[in-house]
Order: structure tokens, then sequence, then C-alpha cells
């Protein structure tokens, strides 16, 4: 136990627990939880708000042994929830696996990014929380319980935002490994957008568009094609990247997965960032919202008319799809969704201010924020967007009564 936590992954927000916690076993774990008034999981520390702080016990599980095992049979791999992906990913590969999808960095952990409703991209990809199958998790008296896919709870629980308990363990769907080629190309046109947004969004298994929603258009369009499927088709009017290119201007290119059209791994594609590298820009602040996809074009639009507030303190921003899951909590819950994604300098009041702007201007679509980016909007706002955030308050209520896993953060965003 130590009484200095530091901060997260970007520098930008520094945990106030009273300790930290690095059980060895699920037993020590669970004798920690049982004893402690307040405790959270930390996760890979890449939430850019207090979500997983408390006033008592942040606890990481990187010393729970990873125990990576897959079920052939079902078509599952059981994964301790401390694993980031990265390291799952490498363990599949080694046995002829793969996940559906992976987010843009790698370096997240496998609990933490399902709880928080993390995703990569696709027409038809949805969420990381949508490949779990099963949870173990430590409640707040400290018993260990499994909850099912197909479980009456199933679907309040996974996307928890560290409101249930402590994930010790996940089951995750996998399929047979595959490979997946990278083109990434320059100048794509705001009308060619507007006219043909699903086109371009279903051109390939993953598809990302790099924006400053300014006059410039789209700077780079990344298309992840895998390589049983036919490469990218139709142009859109753009040029192939002449040479690697990072999506953030003087990003290093190292730190990026391989382009240029050549197959390679899943794991080395769909990713943007490689395991090795500091992804992103480092020191950064970011926000992310989904709309329903149907409002894809005219989010677009509402976002290019504040271009020149955003601009000045935007990397970059980026544009994806993500299918329709079943979490009650998901981004994606229920529906087919864009997201809108910003990379921001690490001005935290500027960018607040600019993100109670964006929240407006996407409102009339019906908004939702990713839990564990910088948002405003508050619990009402979050009640109107999210039909079965009052079902999640009574599961909650009635799993943890005593708040043994609440905080702040969950006082602020739930009725």
């Amino acid at each position: 136990m130590t009484t200095t936590v530091g901060a997260n992954w970007a520098g930008s927000y520094h945990y106030r627990a009273a300790g930290l916690a690095r059980p060895a076993s699920v037993e020590e774990l669970q004798e920690l939880v049982a004893g402690s008034a307040h405790v959270r999981a930390l996760g890979s520390r890449h939430s850019f708000s207090d979500l997983a702080d408390t006033d008592g016990v942040l606890v990481e599980l990187t010393g729970l042994p990873s125990g990576i095992r897959v079920d052939a049979e079902a078509g599952t791999v059981s994964v301790a929830g401390g694993v980031r992906y990265g390291e799952l990913a490498e363990q599949l590969e080694r046995e002829g696996w793969a996940l559906a999808n992976l987010a843009s960095l790698p370096h997240i952990s496998v609990a933490g990014a399902v709880a928080t409703g993390t995703h990569g991209s696709g027409a038809h990809n949805r969420s990381l929380a949508a490949a779990v199958a099963a949870l173990d998790v430590v409640g707040p008296d400290g018993d260990l319980r499994r909850v099912r896919r197909g479980d009456a709870d199933f679907d309040g629980s996974v996307v928890s935002l560290g409101a249930m308990g402590i994930v010790t363990r996940l089951e995750l769907d996998v399929e047979p490994t595959y490979r997946v080629r990278q083109e990434v190309r320059t100048g794509l046109a705001w009308e060619v957008v507007e006219a043909r947004f699903h086109d371009i969004a279903g051109a390939g298994y993953s598809v990302s568009l790099f924006t400053r929603f300014d006059d410039e258009g789209v700077a780079q369009l990344w298309v992840k094609s895998r390589a049983d499927e036919p490469p990218l088709a139709d142009a859109f009017g753009t040029l192939a990247a002449g040479a690697t290119m990072h999506m953030i201007r003087g990003g290093a290119v190292e730190a990026v997965t391989g382009q240029g059209g050549e197959p390679g791994p899943w794991l080395d594609r769909l990713p943007h960032f490689r395991m090795g590298f500091t992804p992103s820009a480092g020191a950064e602040l970011q926000s992310e919202y989904f709309v329903p996809r149907e409002h894809a074009v005219a989010g677009i639009e509402a976002l290019r008319s504040l271009s020149s507030t955003i601009g000045p303190l935007l990397e970059v921003a980026e544009i994806r799809t993500v299918a329709a899951d079943e979490q009650w909590l998901s981004g994606a819950g229920g529906q087919d969704v864009v997201a809108f994604h910003f990379t921001w300098v690490r001005d935290e009041p500027a960018v607040r201010a600019v993100v109670r702007l964006i929240e407006s201007a996407l409102a009339p679509f019906g908004v939702r924020p990713h839990w564990g980016k910088v948002f405003e909007l508050d619990a009402a706002a979050l009640a109107e967007t999210f039909p079965r955030l009052p079902d999640f308050v009574a599961l909650r209520d009635r799993v943890d009564p005593d708040r043994v896993f609440g905080n702040a953060f969950l006082e602020r965003v739930l009725p």
C-alpha cells in the first residue's frame, strides 16, 4: 500500500485516493474489498477524468495472474481484467486466434476498456464490450460472482463504470486469426463526405477519417480491410499516401501500425498505434461523442460550424462508426452510431469550455459521451439519451446499496 497514486496516462488527472493496492491473488483482493469502506479498480490509467478515482483505496489488478486460456469449443478466451489488449492479442495470435476488433490503443486494460464502452471502428463492428461472454466480479461484501451473457443483469453489468464491483476475469469471443491491410489516403473533400458518408464508412472492415473540421476537409482516410476481402475499390477522389503517416502533425511515424496496403496480422493493423510506443500526442486530453448514424452528416456540419473555436485547441479529430450492441450504457447501445473523437492540447479549462459548445451543437441528435473522456453533460442530459440508465441505477442500488464502489463521478452522472 502507498499513499501516492500518481497521475493518469496523459498526466492530466492526479488521483486523490488515500492509497493504492496491488493484490497478488483474487483471495487477497476479496479480503481487501470486504474490509474497505470505499474501493475502486484503477485499470491502465487511460481515463481523462475522476471516473476511476475514490476517496478510499484504488486497486491495480496487474499483480493477478493473467491466466489467458482459450476454449476452442466455446470460441472464447478467459483473461484477467488487468491484462492489456496488446498482451492478450499477442498470446491469441501465437495460438492461432483473434478478436473481432481492437481499439486504436492496444495499451488499455481489458476490464477498464470494457467498463467504459471503449470501441474500435467499422460499420459492422461492435464495441469491445459486445465481445464479453462472462465476467467474474468481486462485489462489495468480497464475494466473487459470475455474470454470464443471457443473465438478467448481464447487459447492465458489462459497461458498468466500475459501479458493480471489481472485474477480475472476463471471457471474450474469439475467432480464427486473420490478416489485415491498412491503406492511408489523403485529400478527402467535405462535399464527398457529405454526399457519400455511408459508402466511405463501409469501404473497409475498419475506417477512420482524420480532420480538424476546417476547410481542408478530411486530411487522412485510414481504411483497414481483411486480407480475404477486396482492397479499397473506390478512392473517393483521394490520393494514396506516399509514406507512412501519423494522424497528428509532427507525430512519430514509428509509433503507428503498418500502412501501405501490405497485409499483416490483425493485431498489427487494427489498432492505430504500436504497443511499444507512446500513442497519440502523449500530453493531451480527449473527448468523444456518439450520435445515431443517420445523423452523421448533420453532426459533421454542426462541428464544422465550430471549426474556428475548436481549431486552436485541437490536435486532431477522428470520425468512426460503431455497430449497435445490447449494453445499457454503451455509446452504441441499441443503435448504430457515428463517433466523433477529439484529441486536445492539455488545457483543461479551455477544453471544457469548447466541449460545452460541442455538446450543445450535437444535442439535437441525441448525443452520448464516451464515459472515459472529458465531457460536461449532466445526469439529466444523460438520462435523456441513455434510456436504460434508470435500470442501471436500480441494478447498482441492488448490487452495491452502501456505495462501496461509488465515487464523485458516479454521483454526477447517475440520476
